[in-house]
């Protein structure tokens, strides 16, 4: 998927790409080697460190995808790889009218998430303390979202669980359209 969404942001030449929530910045990395302008861009302060030591030639950012600190129309290409699962379901709509936003016109944007009904609360991770809600979420849902924040599918994928996983994963592909100009959502 990630070499696949490369490509369709390289033929597009819309600009970098910022990988949204990127944790410790192994999407980052990969999407570096496949030749993508690509930066990271998380909430976490203690991750974008880890990023920043482990990938120490690429840029990372602390920010919240709610409210990205970027241009309008500056990115070619959005990956969101299981981050939009932090948020919502009544607040997705605001993510997607940011990713509108600073999304260049033929822009691509490609979301992975769990897909299920739940919300899930964890209080420990790793030996540490921690607050975090998880909200699994219905692919289809997601795609009307998306297509109110103006935004055009372009490809969808449903992956069975492996092994390791309980729930199956959804992979979306969407793009702002070409003739968007500085037209924004009516969201």
């Amino acid at each position: 998927m990630l070499a696949g969404f490369a490509e369709l942001v390289q033929a597009a030449g819309a600009g970098p790409v910022a990988d949204v929530g990127c944790g410790p910045g192994r999407v980052t990395a990969h999407l570096h080697t496949l030749g993508v302008p690509v930066f990271g861009v998380d909430l976490s302060p203690l991750t974008v460190a880890l990023a920043r030591r482990e990938n120490p030639d690429l840029r990372f950012y602390e920010g919240s995808m709610t409210t990205l600190h970027l241009p309008d129309s500056s990115l070619g290409g959005i990956v969101a790889m299981y981050s939009i699962i932090h948020i919502p379901q009544e607040r997705l709509m605001e993510v997607f009218a940011e990713f509108y936003r600073v999304l260049a016109p033929g822009g691509h944007l490609l979301l992975v998430f769990q897909v299920g009904d739940e919300r899930l609360h964890r209080t420990e991770a790793f030996g540490h303390a921690i607050s975090l809600d998880y909200y699994w979420q219905q692919p289809d849902r997601v795609a009307e979202l998306l297509s109110q924040a103006g935004l055009v599918m372009y490809a969808r994928l449903l992956r069975e669980p492996d092994e390791a996983e309980k729930v199956p994963r959804a992979h979306l592909t969407a793009r702002k359209p070409a003739d968007a100009g500085d037209r924004r959502s009516q969201c």
